[in-house]
């Protein structure tokens, strides 16, 4: 497997003083890793059954329609609160940078289907509770939690202990 956190570039204090930031574009800007990376995050879940890849705004985006497109699944959108067009529900979230509010059209997951949700990064898990929690008012059954970045020593992926969730690469400290 490629090392994938050789293609990750920290940005010190950014955007805030103290964050120590992620920044996953030469992961995207170079072809044969892009497409090594989407091969890695689709392994897990080739012979699942899904039938929908929610995706976080924005970078989450840029992921999940791939893997979507490799899978044969649908994507839902989740955005932040007044970017989504159609009727939405909504979900508050704290995340480490302050308090936010994230949108999903109300039929964005059908109850039953079969959902996967799949951001960047995991930091503190304000983000992905909120999406979850939203799959979860929609009845939708989350087979999984993909990112490429997790960063436990943040408490993230503690929050979500009753989904399967992968991550490609791990920082355990700042």
């Amino acid at each position: 497997m490629l090392n994938f956190k050789e293609h990750i570039r920290e940005i010190p204090d950014w955007p805030q003083k103290g964050v120590n930031f992620k920044d996953i574009t030469p992961l995207l800007q170079n072809a044969d890793v892009f497409k090594a990376l989407i091969d890695e995050l689709v392994k897990p879940y080739e012979a699942m059954e899904i039938d929908k890849i929610v995706v976080i705004d924005a970078r989450g985006f840029l992921l999940g329609t791939a893997m979507a497109y490799k899978l044969g699944c649908g994507i839902s959108l989740v955005r932040k609160k007044g970017r989504l067009p159609y009727k939405t529900i909504e979900e508050s979230y704290q995340k480490e940078y302050g308090p936010d509010i994230l949108t999903m059209h109300e039929d964005a997951v059908l109850p039953g289907e079969k959902v996967l949700i799949v951001d960047d990064l995991l930091a503190t898990g304000g983000t992905m509770q909120a999406t979850v929690n939203m799959v979860e008012k929609l009845g939708g059954e989350i087979v999984g939690i993909s990112v490429i970045v997790d960063l436990p020593f943040l408490g993230g992926s503690k929050k979500f202990p009753k989904y399967t969730f992968k991550s490609l690469i791990t920082y355990l400290s700042e």
